[in-house]
């Protein structure tokens, strides 16, 4: 029987991690992006966060199913030591422990590099409904993360209001002479 492994995204992997995506956009309000974007975009996209932060997939008997990566939070330069996590699960293999070992992946390579502190953009249902759950709160919360703030209203899809909140775990020890962040191994 193989077992899951996780190993660097590669550009060739962009069509299979679009139909991930594609799903989320299409079907939820986990994603507040109202269009799927084209393959080439999407490339692109990848091909800019691989240049400075792990961009990870796990796969299940050599399908790929699902992906994670890091960002960069809120774009200035005294944020270095902070990213923003992504992740997307293929919508069949959720509550299967693949987002746990994706993030724990992640958060070993982000931790490595220097990096201190993950920080997680979440939609919010007010009330869940078949758009959006409070499953990806609950995912974070059961990692480590904390909540530390919350958006009301501010995202519209399928003709609904939902609230964003924000998680944060800190992962590294914050120093007076703190140390650059490396690029990805």
């Amino acid at each position: 029987m193989d077992t899951a492994i996780i190993r660097e995204a590669k550009p060739e992997d962009a069509k299979r991690l679009l139909e991930i995506y594609a799903y989320y956009v299409e079907n939820t309000a986990i994603s507040f992006e109202y269009d799927v974007p084209a393959l080439s975009e999407f490339l692109s996209r990848m091909e800019r966060t691989m240049q400075r932060y792990p961009y990870l997939v796990i796969e299940k008997d050599g399908q790929i199913q699902g992906y994670a990566y890091a960002g960069p939070f809120v774009g200035r330069a005294a944020y270095g030591w902070s990213c923003e996590l992504t992740i997307y699960l293929d919508h069949t293999v959720q509550k299967c422990g693949f987002g746990r070992k994706l993030y724990e992946a992640l958060a070993h390579k982000l931790r490595e590099m220097g990096i201190l502190n993950l920080y997680a953009c979440i939609g919010h249902p007010e009330t869940e409904d078949e758009y959006l759950n409070k499953n990806s709160e609950e995912f974070h919360a059961h990692l480590g993360f904390t909540k530390v703030g919350e958006f009301h209203k501010c995202g519209r899809k399928f003709g609904r209001w939902y609230d964003m909140i924000w998680m944060e775990k800190l992962i590294g020890r914050h120093q007076e002479r703190q140390p650059p962040v490396k690029l990805p191994k």
